[in-house]
Parts: structure tokens; sequence; C-alpha cells
């Protein structure tokens, strides 16, 4: 089994700003059970897939915007999501903090962002990531190439997931929001490698990984709906 580099090690250190704190996701994991239960009928798929120790990476479907709380509230491990920046408003600021999720400015390459998430997977954590960058049809058409740096860069293994209703529109009574009590399936998938093995980080490497990534996860989200039937 390839041991991942830990902070500190070669090709592995991570310096900068401090890492987001687990404790705080394992509070959004337990505050987000106790929501999307409430609010929804999530049915899980799979979560025994998921790698219980070490690095990994969640590869998320995103067609609403409750896709993020309900994979953190159903994931079995604490996981950190790059969120945004403009989530981070009002009182929602200090809280998504709190609970270690990563503010991310998507309009430029944001340094600190990287750095703390590569903080995350160097110490072992969780971090998820909306490979399309942000909310559209929810099918992994158009990825970019932030996930693929994320893996080869630090070798961690990428769990595909696919959340699959939490767009219905029929029956809300919330503008936004899935009807109420309504089933949301979030199927994971077996994990997988982006890279190639050589380690490679260049451009052309990078492009390969992005479609390698892209053929995984357009293939478990069509086994995913024929799983369940949606």
């Amino acid at each position: 089994m390839r041991r991942h580099p830990r902070r500190g090690e070669a090709g592995g250190e991570v310096s900068g700003p401090s890492n987001p704190s687990q404790r705080g996701a394992e509070v959004g994991r337990r505050i987000g059970v106790g929501l999307m239960y409430g609010l929804w009928k999530p049915r899980v798929l799979g979560a025994w897939r998921m790698p219980a120790h070490g690095p990994v990476i969640l590869a998320v479907n995103h067609s609403h915007n409750i896709d993020g709380p309900m994979v953190m509230g159903v994931s079995p491990r604490p996981t950190h999501f790059l969120i945004k920046k403009e989530a981070f408003v009002g009182p929602l600021d200090p809280f998504l903090n709190r609970i270690g999720q990563l503010k991310v400015d998507r309009r430029s390459t944001d340094r600190t962002a990287v750095t703390r998430a590569l903080g995350v997977l160097a110490d072992g954590g969780v971090l998820g990531i909306f490979p399309e960058g942000s909310r559209g049809e929810g099918d992994f058409a158009s990825l970019r190439a932030g996930l693929a740096y994320f893996a080869v860069r630090s070798g961690a293994p990428i769990v595909p997931v696919a959340v699959l209703g939490s767009a219905e529109r029929r029956g809300r009574l919330v503008k936004g929001l899935p009807p109420l009590r309504a089933r949301v399936d979030v199927v994971f998938g077996e994990p997988f490698e982006a890279g190639d093995g050589s380690g490679r980080r260049t451009r052309s490497a990078l492009d390969q990984a992005t479609e390698r990534i892209q053929k995984q996860l357009t293939s478990h989200l069509e086994n995913a709906r024929r799983q369940i039937g949606r």
C-alpha cells in the first residue's frame, strides 16, 4: 500500500496558514446529521467503500445548495469542503470556519485555500470538492483542473459521490430547497487513483489525470442512477 507523505516529509511538506480543525469538522458532521435526517430522508449507499483512515478526496456532483451539507452529514468521516467565499457572509463566516470548512476564491488562484486543502490531506483528513466548480446539472460534464492537482500532488485516492434527488422541483414548500421529507440518495463509489504513478505534475500530466477522473466520475454517476432508478 502506498504511504502518503506527511507534513515535513519529502514531497509532503505544507506550510502557511493553520489547518482547519478536525474536531470542528466532526462537530459540523454531527450538525449535518441532525439537519439532513430531520428535514429530508437521506438514503446512503456504499459508504463502506470510503477508506477508514488516511487522506481521501470526495468528488461530489453539484446540482443543489444542500449537496455539501448532505454529504457532510452522511459521510462516515468528518469532511472539510472547499466552499466559495461568497457563502462566508454574516454569521455563516465564523460558523463555517469553526466547523472546519475552507473558503476559496474561485475567480483566482487562491494560494491560501490551496495550502490549507493540501494541509488537510497531509494530516490524513478528508477533503470535499465539487469538481464542476459551481452548481449546474450535476453530471460531471465540465471538470476543473483543481481536483486533479490535489489528487496528484497529495497522492490521495478519490472517492466519487453522487447526490441524486436534491434538485427535485415538485412539491417544494421553500423555494430553492427539495421538498421537506423528500428522499435524497447519496451513493459512494470505489476509491481510485488519479495519477499515472509517475508523480508528474506537469500541465500534460494534470490534463491526462483530469480525463481519467472525468471518466471515473461519469461512470459512477451513471451506475448510481441505474442502481437507484433516478
